[in-house]
């Protein structure tokens, strides 16, 4: 196996279908660009005379755009920003803690990153997306579904704050799962 002589920045980025590593090289004397995603190569390209630009290329199961931007700060230092769906990672991420749920738990020994997204009301567990009921209660909705023999529920009920908007409890077995902060 070659080693990443020229490994010059590793990102992690959260989606519904997992937590994906994203790693750059950039040969500035070759030229050389090489994107991997999760340990696979995505791109490769040998002999680039232009040493700044951006790679595009997608992450996940959904296919989400991402881009590496190649800058040159000053003589022969780079730098390497990473953005997903046309945003910062950064500013991604921000938006996306306001438009996701994500628990994490174990289930069976296994540890399961179970994710809800918000406009879609789409559930994912460990890179699937689940089949899912739901239905209209009382306070709010509960949307179904089960992990291997596990009955679990997201909850969905007014805070009461139209700042907070809605809240969304996880229930696996009866017992209440407290949220992930990825």
């Amino acid at each position: 196996v070659e080693k990443m002589t020229d490994l010059v920045a590793v990102w992690e980025v959260a989606l519904s279908d997992g937590v994906h590593k994203i790693e750059f090289e950039h040969g500035t004397t070759s030229g050389k660009r090489v994107v991997y995603v999760d340990g696979k190569e995505q791109i490769r390209k040998e002999w680039m005379f232009k040493l700044v630009g951006k790679e595009t290329f997608t992450v996940g199961a959904a296919k989400t755009k991402a881009a590496i931007n190649i800058d040159a700060v000053s003589g022969f230092a780079y730098e390497y920003t990473l953005d997903i769906d046309g945003k910062s990672l950064k500013k991604y991420m921000e938006n996306r803690s306001k438009t996701t749920n994500t628990w994490i738990l174990s289930l069976d020994g296994t540890v399961c990153r179970v994710v809800l997204e918000k406009d879609t009301m789409d559930v994912w567990c460990n890179g699937k997306k689940l089949e899912t009921a739901g239905e209209f209660v009382e306070d709010g909705t509960e949307t179904h579904f089960s992990v291997g023999a596990h009955d679990c529920c997201i909850k969905a009920v007014s805070s009461g704050k139209r700042k907070e908007g809605i809240i969304h409890t996880l229930i696996v077995d009866d017992r209440e799962i407290p949220e992930a902060v990825e």
